[in-house]
């Protein structure tokens, strides 16, 4: 993310008022820049864990689809019990949208779509996923302003490249085209990402945090990394022991391009989520032609994707 001048940007939140914000120029000091760069080696490992070379590859078992929505569904209550907690904490109130951010109860509406009225019954938290819960919930009651690390990292990811995706889970999934199984996706109270996440980073600069805290956030952040492939890992071995309907696309990775990274979806997915409207189409024509791809972004993956998109912003 490189440093620039930005205007003065009015974003709403969903109680009705407006919010007038000005990013000055970014330091390497701020906040934001220190998370990129912080978290920049471990978001390459995530990248490159077997499972997500096998979403690139285009290989997918339905069932890891709402697998992977359960884990989400946990982690992200997790946390938003943490941040109700600690909403008038100093180091965090600035951050705290809940209308605008919130996504347990999306996920909820979401869960009992792919598993009916008595999901709840159905679903359980695996083990990869109850550390990361463990993780969130210890530093909720004990360290409250390492939750920045954490819904930094998620929420910007869900308004990134986790926004590029949703159509293409629709179509894939034949889903119905009134949201119904990707409510996770949607934000309604936000009416510019873009302009939202300018505010948040905006918001996360100016909190008073010295540079050792600063250092502890980073550390988090990668922590936070770390879970998620942790996630990815439990989800492969799974994978393993599903037979049913494994369609191969074909979709190459990294290292079957001939080094050309932009030939791949992932690439073009994090810079379509920057606001590149070029790769916008470039995702859209690549994916659209591999159905099977479209199903595997749509699960954590997708989610994974976004986590990246504000390196580039």
């Amino acid at each position: 993310m490189s440093a620039e001048k930005m205007e003065t940007t009015s974003v709403s939140n969903g109680a009705g008022p407006v919010y007038e914000e000005k990013e000055d120029s970014l330091s390497p000091e701020d906040l934001s820049e220190m998370l990129a760069a912080g978290t920049k080696e471990v978001h390459e490992k995530a990248e490159n864990t077997q499972f997500v070379k096998d979403f690139l590859r285009g290989r997918i078992r339905k069932e890891l689809f709402k697998l992977g929505a359960v884990a989400l569904y946990y982690t992200y209550t997790a946390m938003e019990e943490e941040i109700e907690r600690n909403k008038d904490h100093p180091h965090f109130a600035p951050l705290y949208f809940p209308a605008e951010l919130h996504r347990h109860e999306a996920l909820a509406r979401d869960l009992e779509y792919f598993y009916g009225p008595e999901w709840q019954s159905q679903v359980s938290c695996s083990e990869a996923t109850q550390c990361y819960v463990d993780r969130i919930h210890q530093v909720g009651q004990e360290d409250p302003v390492l939750l920045v690390a954490h819904a930094y990292t998620r929420y910007m990811g869900d308004l990134s490249g986790g926004q590029v995706l949703k159509k293409v889970a629709q179509r894939a999934l034949k889903l119905p085209p009134t949201g119904e199984g990707l409510e996770f996706y949607q934000f309604d109270a936000i009416h510019s990402a873009k302009a939202f996440k300018q505010l948040y980073r905006s918001r996360m600069n100016e909190l008073e945090l010295d540079m050792e805290t600063k250092k502890r956030l980073v550390d988090e952040a990668v922590k936070a990394f770390q879970f998620n492939m942790e996630v990815f890992e439990e989800l492969e071995e799974i994978g393993k022991t599903i037979k049913e309907d494994v369609l191969d696309a074909g979709m190459p990775v990294h290292g079957e391009m001939g080094g050309d990274i932009s030939k791949c979806p992932y690439y073009a997915a994090k810079m379509a989520a920057s606001g590149g409207t070029a790769y916008a189409c470039q995702i859209a024509m690549a994916v659209l032609r591999h159905p099977t791809g479209q199903v595997l972004f749509a699960t954590w993956f997708a989610a994974l994707a976004g986590l990246a998109a504000w390196y580039l912003m």
